[in-house]
């Protein structure tokens, strides 16, 4: 039985960023569950064997968290594996995905999507402001002041803490 997963909905690259997280001080990884990559893959309409998948994912996944840090060579490394040609069929422009073996189809996708997202808004692409979690998100706010990966978690314990820090008895 796979655990539910945090964030849900983020574009490509960010969501399988967060298919890793700090769960009561421990660190969750969803391709550890049974069927977690295989519900990933579907998840997004990917194609590929989860188990053949799994390896290039979390390979791609520790890429793109290096790649937000800075660090930009193990995507790079991801991104050799694959390329976009461009094509027409019957009149109508698309882009086929090619790699150099099926189980870095969904790895490539994801890696490729993060570049395009640095491409568009770099800014908008951003850590959760609570210090202890590891969860990422892309801020389509209208005014760019998003803070937390959700309202309902991170930003209602930093709520919650001010709260109680205001209403400490003095002493």
């Amino acid at each position: 039985m796979t655990r539910a997963r945090p964030l849900m909905g983020e574009p490509l690259a960010l969501d399988l960023v967060n298919t890793a997280w700090v769960e009561q001080d421990a660190w969750v990884d969803f391709f550890d569950d049974p069927g977690g990559t295989e519900a990933w893959l579907a998840e997004h309409g990917l194609p590929g064997d989860a188990d053949q998948a799994r390896e290039p994912l979390v390979a791609a996944r520790d890429a793109l968290r290096a790649a937000l840090g800075g660090s930009e060579d193990q995507l790079d490394a991801v991104l050799d594996h694959g390329s976009r040609r461009p094509r027409l069929r019957k009149a109508r422009p698309y882009e086929e995905t090619v790699v150099d073996h099926p189980s870095w189809h969904a790895a490539w996708v994801a890696a490729a999507d993060l570049v395009r997202l640095m491409g568009e808004r770099p800014e908008r692409i951003r850590k959760c402001a609570n210090p202890a979690c590891v969860l990422w998100f892309y801020d389509t706010s209208k005014n760019g002041s998003r803070r937390w990966c959700s309202m309902e978690t991170c930003g209602n314990r930093a709520k919650s803490s001010r709260f109680q820090e205001r209403h400490k008895p003095s002493g």
